[in-house]
């Protein structure tokens, strides 16, 4: 068996590692050393148990060394100081594939009116700026870490520019209870998966109100729309967006309470402080800066009403059934709208 690497002991980066192991011995790295010796000597470490396979290190030399491909899953916030650490460890000769929902923002996004394109990165575009690796790809789909860990049947979407990418993460994550699909299309996958979690913050706060199936597939069906909007605007085509990736996590993603943003939501609408939900969150809900991010974007034309709404209701302190009013106050276009529109 060969080895492959996760980057990251999150409940998502030990979920992955698990999933890896059916195939593969996987070397997992931890910033902490404690972690280490506790994932090292098979302990259960966040509710989830290690594969005999897995075996913990602390040094990104030893990691890169032993392991071509590697997997990081590492929240946002974190990603470059992660990618300037193990930069000198890499060569052209690995294969990075990111599980990392989220974008890099070079500025701080409370302290500007609007942001440029070019002051916002996916975490593909940041590896390709900060490393010698050539051979990209990000993983992504409808992948809550607790159904994983629970050896529930599930997939995902492996994408990149190089179907060498694809084929190397295809081949290493495919099991009797993981499908892998593949796709070049890596701009619009890494869009769908940052875009759905503001969507989901959404749905939990229509469940929290009471809103039943029908305001849910509404929401979702127009949300589906407003990534695609946001995805061609920036260059992505439609198709990213109809897979695994954008329709599946975002089925995922708005109906489950396992979904970190979902329940965001539910307990805004319940009447709690957004400060209080986040400080025993205990993890990163992407979806609340997702909605600032899509706001001091909103110059390039796109549309966006859930994004604006929401922003009006999570940051200028609107009453929910004020930004709900607003949604269903505005002027209603083509069912399918967003296959037509062209930027």
């Amino acid at each position: 068996m060969r080895k492959v690497a996760v980057i990251g002991t999150g409940n998502f980066g030990l979920a992955l590692a698990n999933l890896l192991a059916i195939n593969n011995r996987v070397l997992i790295y931890a910033r902490r050393k404690e972690i280490v010796e506790k994932i090292n000597s098979r302990e259960i470490h966040k509710g989830q148990n290690i594969h005999e396979r897995i075996t913990a290190v602390n040094d990104f030399k030893e990691l890169t060394d032993q392991c071509k491909l590697i997997f990081p899953i590492v929240p946002s916030s974190n990603f470059k100081d992660m990618l300037v650490q193990l930069s000198p460890f890499l060569t052209p000769e690995h294969i990075l594939i990111h599980g990392t929902k989220g974008l890099h923002i070079d500025v701080d996004i409370d302290k500007v009116d609007r942001l440029d394109k070019t002051q916002v990165l996916t975490m593909t575009e940041l590896i390709l700026k900060e490393t010698s690796v050539v051979r990209v790809g990000c993983i992504s789909g409808p992948n809550l870490a607790k159904e994983l860990s629970a050896n529930q049947i599930g997939g995902t979407v492996v994408a990149s520019r190089y179907n060498e990418v694809i084929l190397a993460g295809k081949k290493a994550l495919n099991s009797h209870v993981f499908r892998v699909y593949g796709s070049n299309e890596v701009l619009g996958v890494e869009i769908a998966s940052v875009l759905k979690n503001y969507i989901a913050v959404a749905a939990g706060m229509l469940e929290g109100m009471g809103y039943g199936d029908n305001s849910k597939a509404l929401l979702i069906t127009r949300g589906m729309a407003e990534m695609v909007f946001f995805g061609k605007a920036f260059g992505s085509s439609e198709k990213a967006f109809m897979g695994l990736a954008g329709i599946g996590d975002l089925m995922a993603t708005c109906n489950s309470k396992l979904s970190r943003n979902f329940r965001v939501g539910y307990r805004l609408a319940k009447g709690e402080k957004l400060s209080e939900i986040l400080s025993d969150l205990n993890e990163v809900a992407e979806g609340i800066k997702t909605i600032k991010v899509v706001k001091l974007l909103s110059g390039y034309g796109f549309n966006s009403p859930i994004a604006d709404a929401l922003y009006k209701i999570v940051y200028e302190d609107w009453e929910l059934e004020q930004g709900i009013e607003y949604l269903m106050n505005l002027p209603v276009s083509d069912d399918t709208d967003f296959f037509t529109q062209t930027y």
